[in-house]
């Protein structure tokens, strides 16, 4: 059985799509981004909660910032990405559930009225929300560089405040010279998936 999505799809969003270290000097724009969101915002989250929140880094001053507070290997590649966006779970996503979630208003107060409860559901589905984010970049043509070498709470203290929680920092942009390393080994099929 094939798939739905052609081959050259499939080539752009997985077979062919590399994390990328170096980058063109390319810029990022606000269309690109808002094409993005457009996109990956109808992926599915467990009700609706979508507790993913992007900080875009694209004045000099605050990329300064976010490069202190990346680990030594990935201060380079941040400093020089067209574009950064740090990933964040908002811990407070319940109060968006009578909107977003409008057929059953009360699970807002029947799931998620406890904060360890929320932190545990915003940290699951913003990182569901983080890897449509990543295959969002590379269907704009675009390759990202996902990191989490970085002091997460430098990066909350700075960026973010006490109801969001950092995922991850990705570099987007067009890739540079020898962007990608080589390709690491997959798991085989029958090393994943079990039928009982």
């Amino acid at each position: 059985m094939t798939l739905a999505l052609d081959s050259a799809a499939q080539d752009l969003l997985f077979r062919e799509a590399r994390t990328a270290n170096t980058f063109t000097d390319e810029p990022v724009t606000e269309e690109q981004v808002q094409a993005i969101y457009d996109l990956v915002k109808f992926g599915p989250t467990a009700f609706n909660q979508s507790p993913l929140r992007v900080v875009l880094v694209r004045s000099d001053e605050a990329r300064e910032r976010l490069v202190s507070h990346m680990a030594e290997g990935n201060q380079a590649k941040t400093a020089s990405a067209p574009l950064v966006a740090i990933l964040a779970a908002d811990n407070e996503f319940h109060e968006e559930l009578p909107t977003l979630f409008p057929h059953f208003p009360q699970a807002k107060d029947m799931f998620f009225a406890e904060r360890p409860v929320r932190e545990q559901a915003a940290a699951l589905n913003a990182a569901l929300q983080a890897a449509y984010f990543i295959v969002g970049v590379r269907a704009a043509g675009l390759a990202a560089g996902p990191m989490t070498g970085f002091d997460f709470a430098g990066v909350q203290k700075e960026f973010l405040d006490d109801d969001h929680t950092p995922l991850m920092v990705i570099n987007i942009g067009k890739p540079g010279e020898d962007a990608s390393f080589p390709r690491s080994p997959r798991l085989a099929y029958d090393e994943v998936i079990t039928t009982v």
